[in-house]
C-alpha cells in the first residue's frame, strides 16, 4: 500500500527558503511540490521520507533563485491490484474513504449478490442491503468495511469539464465486496 520511491528531480529553490539550511529549505521545497499530489503510475505522494544527493546551486541569469539536482525519496501511497484494506464508507452509497484518500468506487456489480438498495426514512440516502440465508445484512455509513483492489486507474486529465461534472480524480481505485471476509467488518464477527 504504501512505497518508497526514489525521484530525481531538478529543484529551483526560491530566495523566500534561503533562509533555512539548505536541506531543510530544499525538503520544505519538495513538500510543497509533491506533497498531496498523484504522479501517474506512481500514486499519491504522502511524504519526503529522506535526501539522498543534491549537486548544483546554480543561479541563473534574470532569476534569484538557485537550481539543484536533487534525489530524493517520496513515500506514496498505491495498493496493488488483489490487495485487502479497511475502510469507511463516505456516503450511503458505494464511496469509500480511508481519511486521506476519498476516490474509490465499489460498483454495484462487486457488491454481495444477491442485493437490492432501499431509500432511507429521510429519502436522500440510498442503503445497500446484502440478502443471504433469509437474513439481511445492511451496508451503512457507519460501518468500517474491508474491500479488495480490483484495479488502480490514472485517466487523462481531461481538457474541459462540463459545468455539471464532479471534480477531476487523478487516481481511481475500483474494489470489490464480493467475496467471504469483505464487506461490513460487522458481517464477519460473529463467524
Amino acid at each position: 500500500m504504501f512505497y518508497l520511491s526514489l525521484i530525481e528531480h531538478t529543484l529551483r529553490l526560491p530566495p523566500s527558503r534561503f533562509d533555512l539550511p539548505l536541506n531543510q529549505g530544499i525538503k520544505k521545497e519538495l513538500e510543497h511540490i509533491f506533497i498531496d499530489k498523484v504522479i501517474p503510475k506512481l500514486g499519491l505522494c504522502i511524504s519526503v521520507y529522506d535526501i539522498k544527493k543534491i549537486e548544483g546551486g546554480f543561479i541563473y541569469s534574470g532569476d534569484g533563485a538557485s537550481t539543484y539536482q536533487v534525489q530524493f525519496r517520496l513515500v506514496v501511497f498505491r495498493p496493488f491490484v488483489g490487495e485487502v484494506i479497511s475502510a469507511k464508507l463516505k456516503e450511503s452509497d458505494t464511496n469509500v474513504t480511508l481519511g486521506f484518500f476519498d476516490d474509490i468506487y465499489v460498483p454495484v456489480h462487486f457488491l454481495p449478490a444477491p442485493s437490492h438498495y432501499e431509500l432511507t426514512r429521510d429519502r436522500n440516502r440510498v442503503r445497500w442491503i446484502w440478502e443471504y440465508d433469509n437474513q439481511t445484512f445492511p451496508i451503512d455509513e457507519i460501518d468500517e468495511i474491508k474491500f479488495r483492489v480490483e484495479s488502480v486507474n490514472y485517466p487523462p486529465i481531461p481538457v474541459e469539464l462540463p459545468e455539471q461534472s464532479k471534480a477531476f480524480a487523478p487516481m481511481v481505485i475500483t474494489g470489490t465486496i464480493d467475496q467471504d471476509g469483505l464487506g461490513p467488518a460487522a458481517w464477519w464477527q460473529e463467524i
